[in-house]
């Protein structure tokens, strides 16, 4: 998360917190939008150390975000926080080089489930938000990748 992505969260908090569950509203107004995390980076502010105080759960129990949710309806002119929208890659930025990883966790499991059955890897179901990451060349670098991948049959 960035120190511009912070801004924008607490700019438009209240059009956001209309979206939010009420744990989590409690949680942003006792510590605010963010937290400092184990890498010393910004991150969102979690409910009982636990889930993203922008959850919240639609009607079939899926987790949504608030903040996604007021984009898309134009009631904030930004969409979540890049690290957000990446999820599950991670990215880690070294010296010499950014590190994309998959993180991997149980809450993921349904949608990595779907992801196989329908022979959608996770870089191409996050292919808006890695052009808006890295940019579509990026993006098409990956595609290339996995084509070679394939005729290498390498397979995975």
């Amino acid at each position: 998360m960035t120190l511009e992505e912070i801004d924008q969260l607490e700019a438009h908090l209240e059009d956001i917190s209309v979206y939010m569950r009420p744990e989590g509203i409690q949680a942003v107004e006792r510590a605010g939008v963010f937290y400092v995390d184990q890498e010393n980076e910004p991150a969102t502010t979690l409910v009982n150390g636990n889930a993203c105080a922008f959850v919240f759960f639609d009607g079939n129990g899926a987790a949504k975000c608030a903040v996604e949710k007021a984009y898309s309806e134009g009631k904030i002119p930004f969409n979540k926080p890049i690290s957000c929208h990446l999820y599950p890659i991670r990215v880690k930025q070294f010296e010499t080089f950014t590190a994309l990883n998959y993180h991997e966790w149980d809450v993921c499991a349904p949608a990595c489930a779907c992801g196989e059955k329908l022979e959608v890897p996770v870089y191409r179901f996050l292919k808006e938000p890695i052009i808006r990451a890295f940019g579509e060349a990026f993006f098409n670098e990956l595609v290339e990748v996995e084509k070679e991948i394939k005729e290498k049959g390498l397979g995975y």
